[in-house]
């Protein structure tokens, strides 16, 4: 019924074939080497596009790092004490599709397991040991089975482990039972992903929607324990000492905590909708001023901000880790014919995005449905790019107008990628383009590809306008498209096509004519 990864099992003699367990061992053992990963090839590599990355700099110094103690020996280590590594076994599941399943095929199960180690190490984990297991669909009880999970429990104890981390979603009842079981901290998909956002918000705006996604998450999943689950000052207690006051119907200490969770996501909600006008305010201005916007989407790690700094030379954050983006950055650009516009660097997605999440970020990814146009970035270099794709037009689909936004497949990595997947990928998307951020090949196709897709304006004048409004002749340049342009005794002789507003300012400063 179910395979177990398991350091016991033999190895086959080449005349033999080789067992379904053994293909599950296989599989473990190359998501544990991080075989094919970017981390197995040597970690971040930055090009000079990337400029100083000192915010890399005070990231990596807050990292946790393995042999340091949490405990203090001197006080001056209150501020700058790192915490000690939580050594981690990951847990997968696969089998048929269906209800709860995580992934169909044993292909599936590694793509995902490899992923799942990478947002461990990406929150700072150390993998130790991982465990793959067939099954139709998941043991509603302790998702692995007893039989399965009492194994996951002697694995723990053999490697010294202090968290499991399970490749899916659980139910607040099974974390609670397999927590019994292993008697380690459970966690799932949903909440590490989770940890890593708030550990990598920095913006007022990021910190708060990460909160809220986090308290949403934790509401049904609190969990009492001895004192916890007692009346507070509730019932005929008199007798007890509390005396007056103290009789009526009493709260759990768990009701309350759930009540204090409420509240705090009602104020968190009521913040973030506070910061909404000034973003709204911002993207009205660009819109006065008929300035295009291009919005750089795609799946986590695909190279979206090392694009943003080879198109802008923006110098933002750029790490070989998930989620190190989430505060979208929004720089000016221009046309390889002078027009401009701007760029917008979104959060990344990924499988299985937590709903609470899309729905805290729901005001930051509405960059993504304003846009004019849209830079799709995939990592061509993926051993599953397709899949990438799909993950993220799923989360495009929970957007009201993203799927309306013209849209350009950016196949990226292609120093990396081999040219048989660059060509299966071509073949399914004919909007596409292949780029590399890191060596700037077809970055020149990438602008002429954008030049062309951006709207252009749409009305058409033929003025003359006085020197002394050079500032309309500037903004011409900047948003229009100039067919003639001649200096005149009167002023600036100008025959091009503009925007609707800029249209009417020219035409009200705009000299007469004989």
């Amino acid at each position: 019924m179910s395979e177990t990864h398991s350091t016991t099992t033999p190895s086959p003699t080449p005349d033999e074939p080789r067992s379904p367990q053994q293909v599950a061992d296989d599989v473990v053992a190359r998501v544990l080497a991080r075989a094919g990963t970017a981390l197995h090839a040597g970690g971040t590599v930055h090009s000079s596009y990337d400029g100083d990355q000192l915010d890399l700099e005070e990231r990596t110094s807050l990292r946790r790092v393995a042999g340091l103690s949490t405990e203090l020996e001197d006080v001056t280590e209150v501020e700058y004490r790192e915490l000690r590594l939580e050594k981690v076994v990951l847990v997968g599941v696969w089998g048929s599709s269906g209800a709860g399943a995580a992934n169909g095929t044993l292909g599936e199960a590694e793509v995902s397991l490899r992923e799942l180690a990478a947002l461990a190490e990406t929150a700072g984990s150390q993998v130790l040991e991982g465990l793959l297991q067939r099954r139709a669909k998941p043991d509603p009880g302790t998702y692995l089975g007893s039989g399965k999970a009492a194994e996951l429990a002697s694995v723990v104890a053999a490697v010294g482990s202090d968290t499991v981390v399970v490749d899916g979603e659980l139910a607040p009842s099974q974390r609670r039972a397999l927590e019994d079981i292993v008697r380690v901290k459970v966690v799932d998909r949903t909440a590490l992903i989770l940890d890593i956002f708030a550990q990598h918000a920095k913006s007022r705006e990021g910190k708060a929607q990460v909160e809220l996604a986090q308290l949403e998450y934790l509401l049904p999943r609190l969990r009492g324990w001895g004192e916890s689950m007692s009346r507070q000052a509730g019932g005929q207690v008199g007798g007890a000492g509390a005396g007056m006051g103290s009789r009526g119907p009493g709260e759990t200490k768990i009701e309350l905590d759930r009540r204090r969770i409420r509240n705090r996501m009602a104020k968190l909600r009521r913040e973030i909708a506070a910061m909404q006008p000034a973003r709204l305010t911002k993207r009205a201005s660009r819109r006065r001023n008929a300035i295009p916007s291009v919005a750089i989407a795609g799946y986590t790690n695909a190279g979206k901000s090392s694009l943003l700094n080879r198109l802008t030379n923006a110098g933002v954050l750029v790490e070989n880790a998930l989620f190190a983006t989430l505060d979208p950055t929004v720089r000016r650009a221009e046309t390889v014919d002078g027009r401009v516009y701007t760029l917008a660097d979104t959060v990344g997605f990924v499988r299985a995005l937590p709903h609470q999440l899309v729905e805290a970020f729901r005001s930051t990814l509405e960059e993504v449905a304003d846009a004019d146009l849209i830079l799709h970035v995939v990592d061509a270099s993926h051993p599953d790019p397709e899949g990438q794709i799909a993950a993220v037009r799923h989360v495009f689909a929970d957007i009201p107008g993203a799927m309306d936004v013209p849209e350009i497949i950016v196949l990226n990595k292609a120093d990396l990628a081999s040219p048989e997947a660059i060509a299966r990928l071509r073949s399914r998307e004919l909007h596409s383009i292949v780029v590399s951020a890191h060596s700037g090949e077809g970055i020149a196709e990438l602008q002429a590809l954008i030049a062309d897709q951006l709207p252009r304006p749409g009305v058409s004048v033929d003025v003359v306008v006085p020197y002394h409004r050079g500032d309309l002749v500037s903004r011409v340049h900047e948003h229009g498209d100039i067919d003639h342009e001649e200096h005149t005794a009167d002023g600036t002789a100008l025959r091009a096509r503009v925007d609707e507003s800029l249209a009417a300012e020219l035409e009200a400063a705009a000299v007469r004519r004989a």
